[in-house]
């Protein structure tokens, strides 16, 4: 696990209903029990106030750090899509991007994977499909420093799915189905506090859960085999991560508050 990712995992699981923002100190007494160390969480809090995810702030408890309004808005984005509150209703129109890529190496592989991440994929070369609008576009092509037009169809025969990989996707719900329940296990049973067992198992679990944030674009229901494994495994998610909930939210007031 790295120490960048975890930040994010801190910050929108666990310090998001607490004013996104949190002492030094207390974000390195979290990610102890999750192995990272002192040394790279400061590392990876300079990196990422670099890059404007983090911006210092005095607190009681010393030197912090607060989630800047960017990061505000893709930590809320990611917690939708993680928890999967709200399934859209899919009015069978698909929804077209024609990139204008940007010049730049890097900026043209930073784009694809934003566009990856928002639920696109690509149909044909610079030409991205996607069952819904997608709010975040707009910002994406911005900050990339490219452009595009847009369309929306009614009728595409046959359905873009494969611009998806669907096996692997199942494949990886299949792995996670198989794995989740070892992997809370192996937490709850290394650690000797009960409520940081749980603040560890969760993290894991939401960790690990939240890679299908760049790999599951939300398809639509109707379009997805009725035993696709990815309504299974998100049924499990959910009932475990709700039900170490309490104790983690207990461990997490305890690190805050020493």
């Amino acid at each position: 696990m790295h120490a960048r990712s975890a930040l994010f995992d801190v910050y929108g699981d666990h310090l998001r209903t607490r004013g996104s923002q949190a002492p030094v100190a207390a974000v390195v007494r979290l990610l102890a029990p999750v192995g990272i160390a002192a040394p790279a969480v400061r590392t990876a809090i300079s990196r990422m106030v670099m890059q404007g995810w983090l911006e210092p702030v005095n607190l009681d408890g010393g030197r912090g750090y607060r989630a800047t309004e960017r990061a505000t808005r893709r930590l809320d984005e990611a917690a939708e899509r993680i928890y999967r509150r709200t399934r859209p209703a899919w009015d069978g129109h698909w929804h077209f991007a024609f990139v204008e890529p940007p010049a730049s190496r890097s900026a043209r592989s930073r784009l694809r994977a934003d566009l990856t991440y928002v639920g696109y994929a690509e149909l044909a070369d610079h030409v991205w499909v996607s069952p819904f609008p997608r709010g975040e576009l707009a910002s994406v092509l911005e900050r990339a420093g490219a452009g595009a037009r847009t369309a929306r169809a009614d009728r595409v025969d046959p359905p873009p799915t494969e611009a998806w990989d669907l096996l692997a996707l199942r494949s990886a719900y299949d792995e996670w189905l198989a794995s989740a329940d070892a992997l809370v296990a192996e937490q709850l049973a290394g650690h000797d506090d009960a409520d940081e067992a749980a603040f560890a198992a969760r993290f894991h679990l939401v960790h690990e859960w939240r890679k299908f944030l760049f790999a599951d674009p939300g398809l639509p229901e109707e379009l997805l085999p009725e035993d696709w494994p990815g309504r299974a495994a998100t049924e499990l998610f959910t009932r475990e991560a709700t039900r170490l909930k309490p104790g983690s939210d207990r461990f997490v007031s305890t690190c805050l508050d020493a």
